[in-house]
């Protein structure tokens, strides 16, 4: 009895090596098995967003495609069901006409965009700071009055805004044309730009700093123009590519407001695409010309646009 008994205890640990090893395998098994299934749904998941985003991008590309091939054919070349073909004579007259009938309003509307983004920019970082960082009675009601104005449909005051603007401009010709298309924007985009700079500077300038330059004796201006306005970098990008975007791409302000003679680009659009017997390579052509300076600020600010929005997004 007593030699069973030291020959199995001389026996157990064997069996319990042997034992874990087992579990050991097993467990190792059952891990590559796991990494393996979760390396191939990666692989998966990864060749699906491949395929989506080149179906999207074909899908986004495919206008762009029959607006390029179109402006560089003949105005008798082009039928509906050529529209998707290669000319067969490649012709640039459609783009020499479209620069020809657009560059006025070319110049016109670079004038509009950059001085009234600049503009509202500027404005809207002082309101921005205000509601931001000098809290006063009645600051949280004017914000809000202030946010009141983005959601006012343009189509509702464009009748009686076009009668004051009319009586300003008879008492004052010049003011005629980009001059009121200016202040227009300048006006509707300070609600947008107030907000973006109030959320930024609420996050992204540490109250402190204005406390401490308080202490030091600067005053509301002082402290703005030399501890804020060097941060407001992000906020100033975000902000004027908005605004350059909105008074660049507008129409209905210059429908109402303005006329081919005095008009921004898109109205002198309007016009080139207007008639009887359209000339569709002009007017691709024309179209082209007149998106090529939204889409250069957006690949050349693109990425500064997209940190800008986030970077007051959290302290």
């Amino acid at each position: 009895m007593n030699s069973a008994a030291v020959e199995f205890e001389a026996l157990s640990p064997a069996s319990d090596r042997h034992t874990s090893s087992k579990a050991h395998d097993k467990h190792k098994n059952h891990g590559s098995s796991r990494a393996h299934s979760s390396t191939t749904a990666h692989r998966a998941w990864t060749g699906l967003r491949y395929v989506l985003l080149v179906f999207f991008s074909v899908l986004v590309l495919t206008p762009l495609y029959a607006l390029l091939v179109t402006s560089f054919k003949r105005p008798s070349e082009y039928s509906q069901s050529t529209a998707w073909k290669l000319p067969s004579t490649w012709s640039v007259e459609g783009w020499q006409a479209a620069w020809h009938v657009l560059a006025p309003a070319l110049g016109r509307s670079l004038v509009l965009a950059v001085v009234a983004a600049v503009l509202s920019a500027v404005l809207g970082s002082l309101n921005g700071y205000i509601f931001a960082k000098w809290k006063f009675p009645g600051s949280h009601v004017i914000f809000v009055l202030f946010l009141f104005g983005m959601f006012i449909p343009y189509q509702a005051i464009m009748i009686p805004l076009s009668g004051m603007m009319l009586d300003v401009q008879a008492g004052a010709p010049w003011f005629a044309g980009i001059p009121t298309l200016i202040l227009v924007h300048i006006v509707y985009g300070i609600p947008i730009c107030t907000l973006i700079f109030r959320n930024y500077y609420a996050t992204a300038v540490p109250t402190e700093i204005i406390e401490a330059a308080r202490v030091d004796g600067a005053n509301t201006f002082s402290t703005y123009n030399r501890v804020v306005l060097p941060v407001s970098a992000p906020g100033f990008i975000v902000t004027l590519i908005w605004q350059f975007t909105s008074a660049w791409n507008d129409f209905i302000f210059a429908l109402f407001l303005t006329n081919q003679n005095n008009g921004p680009v898109t109205f002198g659009l309007n016009a080139l695409a207007s008639g009887q017997n359209p000339n569709y390579p002009q007017i691709m052509a024309g179209v082209l010309v007149a998106s090529l300076p939204t889409l250069i600020v957006y690949i050349a600010l693109g990425k500064y646009f997209v940190s800008g929005l986030m970077s007051g997004s959290v302290k």
